[in-house]
């Protein structure tokens, strides 16, 4: 016989299917095997038809496709043999589903099947509708389907019942007929039809409020009586499951009671004694029990109020944390976690035990465990439970501890009775786990910290004392330095001890090593050793001893590859050596942050502000009110920084460095430096309109030496161009061109008859000064002239210059040749170049200087003292 002929039996098919040793001799199998299928179909071979279909549902629970065998799934139906049928139904429901149009041509099979006179090939057209029924199929058999659920024949009444909960569950408005058969089920005395017909109720009750009413007025007391028969019947072995006599019926009723008390005080009464028997007569020794039990407590606790019923189904789960078997322990939890909404005092009761959970090697126990302890976790019982979780999280296993501390830090923050507890407990976790705590718990911890003021002491040196044992916890690092750089001066005098410590001794040598630890350490990253750097100069200033030991430790950074530290260092650096005058006003101790603003920080940002009738300021939550951001801070993004804890110093700059910049009063022979609208990051920029000041550049170094204005001379120090500007303003204010469209003061506009526009310095560095001359021509107001003059600042000569510039669709750009291409050193000469930009669009859009770039240095050539330059520019839609 050919091995791949249709008269192939099944069992060789499978035989050389699990012979093939590769996935390409299996294909070649299969597609050999399906060839002879098809050729099978197509000669309309009876006698092997069955024998194919068979064939086919194995290849395709094998994954092949098989959908050309589908339509003999319903010549074999139509087969009046119960062989044939029984294949063609079991292909009809693996070959297909209730998608496919196909199955509309056996509905008047099924319907002919379901009046079979032959009890099994009724079954078998039950099982298949149960198992296919779309909400079509459903319509039209569903008399069919009612009219059985009264059959002679057991079987097919538990059949019957099968099919119909597929019914109503396609189809909810075909309940209402099946009401009344269904509760004629609930009497029958074979358990397999009893057990289908108690889940057709109740999921008659899910559908169907009618059913749900009705079963609870009449049926509940009925239900009642049978659980009470199944759990006092004798022994019968054909039931009996580890001497429980059908555990099945038992959880099955107990499901049905549950929908029906649920709401229902009345049912709820009825049930109550029989639920306590099963409660307390059932036994836990065996997996059956445990099942019923578990079934009885959930109905306990959704049932109407009983609080006797609920103690005893707590006390249920809590014997269930004690087994061995890790399913039943963490079932329990999950329980436990619906009872605490419901009896939070009983599942209290059971504290010692879950915690011991949280304590388990599965991990899904310990997770459930712990998730059930913060639930229970309240303002009388937060201490002890705090205690037990912090002593675990030292021998915790690492992947448990970053969502064990997550848990521990957030209770400390929602219950914590007072400041002194909460910074003792952060300080253990911080000491224990530090490097899996989140960045805003420890910043949450500053917080805190910073608004004790009686506690800063003491803080302060127990920070000291944590950092001498746990200096790889990053976290307690970073907040050890920051402590340790705004109280220093704290931790060396011993200040504000209390009485529950024993004092230390501490040098101000001490406490920069612990800071020089910080940094030294290569484990730690950047934002730790950033924070370090700014410690070290807040203790330059309160250590003045210690000032030349510590510019030692920063100048060592002043190489770093990182450019954060490299830049912190020699600016640190700057401001020990050179600005001794300003550097106690810039490191004084940070203000207080308000918890309130600072927790609104947190969720994400600050409250949309309210606008003032005048849109001069902005109401914040805290009702300090602040002056509307400048444009620039806007564009930057900084608008929405917190408020400055002085009224009168209310601009960014002021909260950026977390100083007091507001001028003092004036006195005589000292200038007042007046800003004129412009924010202090205009000035730091040099961007704005010039300062008006009636003082030459003397008067601000003084004031500044004097205490006066430290916002002159960070001025100074920022910018010189802002600093020259200063210097050689007159009393009145020359208006300068709106470089950022709108950023500061509007520009005088002079009509288009000629007139010439101030100078501008564009750009200047160490290097280089770019001035630019504007003008337009009288009756040519489109047309804007522009004379770039280059002036090299250096000792060095720059060659091959050339300056580059580009401007959008609108404009059109015409650069003239530059005067010369070499540079002359040290001002000694200069570079014109003459532009001339057409706006298209005049009235329209406007031409702006948007941005001028840094000099890009592209060659060295000839000698250390010549070098070639290139500088770009672009011009967009401004005004000019």
């Amino acid at each position: 016989m050919n091995p791949f002929s249709s008269g192939t039996r099944l069992r060789d098919m499978i035989r050389a299917i699990r012979a093939c040793k590769t996935a390409a001799e299996e294909r070649a199998v299969v597609r050999k095997e399906c060839a002879a299928i098809r050729t099978s179909m197509n000669e309309n071979d009876q006698d092997y038809r069955h024998r194919n279909l068979a064939k086919l549902m194995f290849i395709h629970m094998l994954g092949y496709p098989t959908h050309f065998g589908q339509m003999e799934c319903l010549k074999l139906i139509a087969s009046a043999g119960f062989p044939e049928k029984r294949i063609g139904y079991l292909g009809l429901m693996l070959l297909l589903d209730e998608r496919q149009e196909v199955l509309m041509l056996v509905t008047n099979s099924l319907k002919q099947d379901l009046n079979h006179s032959n009890q099994y090939i009724v079954g078998l057209a039950l099982c298949a509708l149960g198992n296919i029924c779309s909400a079509e199929m459903a319509r039209d058999l569903a008399p069919e389907v009612e009219r059985l659920l009264q059959f002679r024949d057991p079987n097919v009444r538990k059949k019957a019942a099968l099919c119909t909960i597929r019914i109503i569950k396609k189809v909810p408005d075909l309940s209402e007929n099946f009401i009344n058969p269904a509760a004629a089920l609930l009497k029958e005395k074979h358990h397999g039809v009893l057990i289908t017909g108690i889940q057709l109720c109740t999921d008659l009750c899910k559908v169907s409020p009618e059913a749900l009413e009705f079963l609870r007025k009449k049926h509940t007391d009925g239900l009642v009586k049978t659980l009470r028969d199944a759990v006092n019947s004798p022994y019968t072995p054909e039931y009996d499951i580890s001497g429980i006599a059908d555990p099945f019926l038992h959880i099955r009723l107990l499901k049905l009671l549950r929908v029906l008390g649920q709401g229902d005080a009345d049912a709820s009464d009825a049930m109550n004694d029989i639920l306590a028997q099963v409660a307390t007569k059932t036994e836990s020794n065996k997996n059956a029990g445990n099942a019923i039990l578990y079934e009885c407590v959930e109905t306990i606790m959704s049932i109407e109020d009983n609080g006797g019923l609920r103690v005893l189904a707590i006390n249920i789960l809590g014997r269930f944390l004690s087994n061995r078997d890790n399913n039943i322990r963490y079932v329990a939890l999950n329980m436990l976690m619906k009872a605490i909404t419901v009896d939070a005092q009983a599942v209290q009761r059971h504290r010692a035990t879950i915690l011991e959970c949280v304590k388990d090697s599965d991990a899904s126990i310990q997770k459930r465990a712990l998730e059930l302890v913060y639930v229970l976790v309240n303002e009388t019982n937060v201490k002890p439970l705090t205690k037990e979780l912090i002593d675990y999280l030292e021998v915790s296993d690492q992947e448990f501890k970053g969502e064990l501390t997550a848990k521990i830090c957030s209770i400390i923050e929602k219950f914590s009775p007072e400041k002194n507890w909460y910074i003792d407990q952060m300080l253990k976790v911080l000491n224990k786990a530090g490097n899996f705590v989140k960045d805003e718990v420890w910043h949450a911890l500053i917080a805190v910290i910073s608004s004790a003021s009686d506690l800063h002491g003491y803080t302060v040196r127990a920070l000291y004392k944590a950092f001498q044992t746990s200096s790889e916890q990053e976290s307690l690092v970073r907040v050890a330095v920051w402590c340790i750089g705004e109280y220093g001066d704290m931790l060396v005098n011993n200040v504000g001890m209390l009485d529950i410590e024993d004092p230390i001794t501490v040098t101000e040598s001490d406490t920069v090593d612990v800071v020089k630890i910080a940094i030294k350490h290569h484990a730690l990253d950047l934002t730790t050793k950033a924070m370090a750097l700014i410690a070290l100069l807040k203790l330059s200033s309160r250590f003045p001893s210690c000032s030349e030991r510590i510019k030692d430790i920063i100048v060592q950074h002043k190489g770093s590859f990182v450019l954060e530290l490299q830049q912190r260092s020699l600016e640190f650096n700057s401001i020990i050596e050179k600005h001794q005058n300003i550097r106690s006003a810039l490191v004084e101790r940070m203000p207080i942050l308000d918890d309130g603003t600072f927790s609104t920080r947190r969720a994400g940002s600050l409250p949309a502000a309210a606008s003032t009738s005048s849109g001069a300021s902005l109401n914040l939550p805290n009702g300090v009110a602040k002056p509307s951001a400048a444009p620039l801070v806007d564009l930057l993004d900084l608008s929405d920084d917190l408020p400055a804890p002085s009224s009168s110093g209310g601009d960014f700059l002021q909260d950026l460095l977390g100083i007091d910049l507001s001028p003092a009063p004036t006195q005589s022979g000292i200038g007042q430096i007046q800003k004129a609208g412009t924010d202090v990051l205009l000035d730091l920029l040099s961007i704005g309109t010039p300062v008006q000041s009636s003082s030459p550049t003397t008067d601000i170094l003084s004031s500044s030496q004097n205490g006066k204005s430290p916002i002159a001379t960070l001025d100074a120090l920022s910018s010189p161009s802002s600093l020259s500007a200063q210097a050689t303003s007159s009393a009145r204010a020359v208006p300068m061109m709106d470089l950022l469209d709108g950023f500061g003061p509007s520009p005088l506009k002079p009509e288009d008859n000629g007139s010439v526009y101030p100078p501008l310095v564009a750009f200047q560095s160490s290097s280089l000064r770019i001035t630019f001359n504007f003008s337009k021509q009288p009756g040519n107001p489109q047309t804007t002239l522009i004379q770039a003059t280059f002036i090299n600042l250096t000792p060095n000569v720059f060659t091959d210059f050339i300056f580059q510039a580009a401007v959008p669709k609108f404009l059109q750009l015409h650069l003239d040749p530059a005067s010369s291409n070499i540079l002359p050193a040290s001002g000694n000469g200069s570079i014109t170049q003459n532009l001339r930009v057409t706006n298209s669009q005049h009235g329209k859009l406007k031409l702006q200087e948007n941005t001028i770039p840094a000099p890009l240095i592209s060659s060295e050539v000839h000698s250390s003292y010549t070098k070639s330059i290139s500088t770009e520019t672009a011009f967009y839609d401004g005004d000019l």
